[in-house]
């Protein structure tokens, strides 16, 4: 079972980590973050809580991932 969040608290941006091929747009909310494909918004998010969000963030900073 995911965080309940609603579509009015996910304010998406395009990630940093985002290229011309493979874009990725994140909303960060008080307990999380949404990831979704800005190709295909309609298409929906993923939903992660924020201590998955952060370890995920470190694995990337640390190239870990």
């Amino acid at each position: 079972m995911g965080i309940p969040v609603s579509d009015s608290e996910l304010k998406f941006h395009k990630s940093n980590y985002s290229d011309l091929n493979n874009c990725v747009e994140v909303a960060h909310f008080k307990r999380g973050a949404a990831v979704r494909d800005s190709k295909h918004p309609k298409r929906g998010h993923l939903v992660f809580p924020a201590a998955e969000w952060q370890v995920f963030l470190t694995g990337l900073k640390n190239n870990e991932l």
